[in-house]
């Protein structure tokens, strides 16, 4: 089933609470922009672990790849 980059931007702002993505891609290929007080204080490979954590065995299958830009944001 293919995936959109809608469904990986619905997935990653319920799967952190406080994120907002941007996602485009092509079904196979995407790239994300993230951002979301969640990602404070952690370093680059803890950041792109927790959008990783939402989509699980479907990188690298379903999702065939996917690039990813964070900005960390305060809480307000």
């Amino acid at each position: 089933m293919p995936v959109s980059p809608e469904e990986l931007k619905q997935r990653i702002e319920a799967g952190i609470p406080g994120t907002s993505a941007e996602v485009s891609g092509d079904g196979a290929h995407f790239e994300a922009l993230v951002a979301g007080p969640a990602f404070n204080g952690l370093s680059r490979i803890a950041q792109h672990k927790l959008i990783y954590d939402v989509f699980g065995a479907e990188i690298g299958d379903r999702i065939h790849a996917l690039s990813i830009k964070i900005t960390a944001l305060e809480a307000r």
